[in-house]
């Protein structure tokens, strides 16, 4: 194994020889599909070190620098993301979360087990005043995970009304009087998470059932028809569970269905995240780019019942899963995060850009300390990681319009099998300005790649790209900024002809005016 992977160390640099490839993109003088900027949403479950030390550290805290407990770097960090949702307090927990242990003093809150995730006990202190005030904070719209699991519909439906109304009701009442007397009109709503598993491990047709009855009483207090009811949605390939909810619930009680889909090599045998040989890395990226194939599926079940496609595809859990750190709580899910995970994070955002018809929200899992973060702490330290890095060179791509990019590349291989090497996506901001997201996943080889523009001239292009030396780098609180951004010089216009030099597992971001 150590041969293995030194071997592999010796063949990740980027090599000089050049792969020829060919591309064109179409910009339409009046692109009507539209990327949603919830595509590039976040996932913060009560799970390991993610909300206790991650985003919350206490309003005692003094070593911290914090807003009501908040850590203010963290804060700072994803506002410069522009994060559009966060979604919270689950996955698994929400459907062991009782909403109304969360609210009220501090000291008076009783305490729970977080049977899920290392049995530890948690004492309530961020609940749900503590989350929306935290979304303020962030400018993001938040994403209550509701428990169907082992709640009742009138918990749901008056956590809603707690959250929403505006009037005068005995939910209200109490909000005002745990201090809050505007309500912070929640626009997103999971009814359950993973029903097939952790959420009560049901059949497809009774989810559909309890969906239809807990969405009736999970009421629009606004009556601005505002709620967007997501579903519990498909495990990966599952295409049955999507084929009996399109099926069996009324389309005026659904907005979105989700999908989760993990980037892991096994269950059993998930690698390292760091010392991970070329197989495992090839592995890794051929389940993140299934993710293509999920998509058009799933998609094309939803198109037979909602043909308008009036009903999102939510992808509320994606990401690369990995063995924990050595030493490490195994039940905190805490990893590194190297180029791969840039990688995964790129390849994956072009996905949904060019699914964006159905695509219109997705949640990376997770925000903090768990599987795929984009940001890790220890302490009073806090790191940006590759992933963070890939998510803010591609905002620029939030409410945009889609333009139609095709690339047509040598294929990345190892031994028999092969994947597509580069993939990419394109978009027009508001300004006018068009945004080319280019990922060569290629562990070896760099790709020159010759893109023909029709509809539009351009004068100048810029772009950053994001690399290393190896794809097994990553950000250590030791070296927090091994891996940033770059301005990226490897792209030539002449006419409409776009040539892009892409090194070997990069990450390439073009603006073009």
């Amino acid at each position: 194994m150590k041969k293995t992977i030194a071997a592999f160390l010796g063949l990740c640099c980027t090599v000089s020889v050049y792969a020829q490839n060919t591309g064109k993109l179409n910009v339409p003088a009046k692109p009507e599909q539209v990327i949603s900027r919830h595509i590039y949403g976040h996932f913060a479950e009560h799970l390991g070190r993610s909300i206790y030390g991650g985003f919350y550290v206490g309003e005692d805290n003094t070593a911290i620098p914090n807003t009501n407990g908040v850590r203010n770097d963290v804060v700072d960090a994803l506002k410069k993301l522009k994060i559009p949702n966060l979604r919270w307090p689950g996955g698994c927990f929400a459907d062991t979360y009782h909403w109304k242990d969360g609210i009220g003093p501090k000291s008076e809150r009783p305490t729970m087990v977080n049977t899920w995730w290392g049995g530890v006990t948690e004492n309530n202190s961020f609940g749900t005043h503590d989350f929306l005030n935290m979304c303020e904070l962030l400018d993001t719209e938040p994403y209550l995970a509701g428990n169907m699991g082992s709640g009742a519909v009138q918990e749901l439906a008056d956590w809603v009304q707690y959250v929403n109304f505006g009037g005068e009701s005995p939910m209200s009442k109490l909000r005002q009087k745990n201090g809050r007397e505007k309500p912070w009109a929640v626009k997103f709503w999971g009814i359950g998470n993973e029903a097939w598993g952790c959420g009560g491990n049901m059949t497809a047709e009774y989810y559909a059932n309890e969906y239809r009855k807990y969405a009736t009483f999970v009421s629009d207090w606004t009556n601005t028809g505002n709620l967007f009811r997501i579903a519990s949605g498909a495990n990966s390939a599952d295409y049955n569970w999507t084929e009996v909810l399109m099926k069996n619930v009324p389309k005026n009680l659904i907005e979105g269905v989700a999908l989760h889909h993990y980037s892991v090599i096994e269950w059993d045998k998930k690698g390292p995240s760091t010392t991970f040989s070329e197989q495992q890395y090839f592995t890794t990226m051929k389940r993140a780019l299934f993710m293509e194939e999920l998509i058009q599926k799933h998609s094309a079940i939803m198109d037979k019942y909602d043909p308008e496609k009036k009903i999102a595809l939510v992808v509320d859990e994606w990401g690369g899963w990995y063995e924990v750190e050595p030493g490490t709580n195994p039940g905190f899910l805490y990893q590194q995060n190297t180029m791969r995970d840039a990688m995964i994070a790129g390849a994956t955002l072009n996905i949904f850009n060019n699914h964006s018809d159905r695509v219109r929200m997705a949640n990376l899992a997770q925000a903090i300390n768990v599987l795929q973060s984009v940001i890790l702490t220890e302490g009073d330290k806090m790191l940006l990681t590759p992933t963070y890095h890939v998510m803010e060179m591609y905002n620029v791509h939030q409410d945009a319009a889609w333009l139609p990019l095709t690339v047509k590349t040598e294929d990345y291989t190892l031994g028999s099998e092969k994947l597509p090497a580069v993939s990419g996506s394109a978009s027009k901001d508001k300004n006018g300005l068009t945004h080319v997201s280019l990922v060569n996943i290629d562990a070896n080889k760099a790709q020159e790649i010759t893109i023909d523009i029709d509809g539009a001239k351009y004068k100048n292009v810029s772009g950053r790209i994001l690399s290393s030396k190896k794809v097994q780098d990553f950000n250590s609180f030791d070296s927090p900024n091994s891996i940033t951004p770059k301005a990226f010089k490897d792209a030539k216009l002449k006419g409409d002809k776009l040539t892009v030099k892409l090194p070997a597992f990069s990450v390439v971001v073009l603006e073009l005016k």
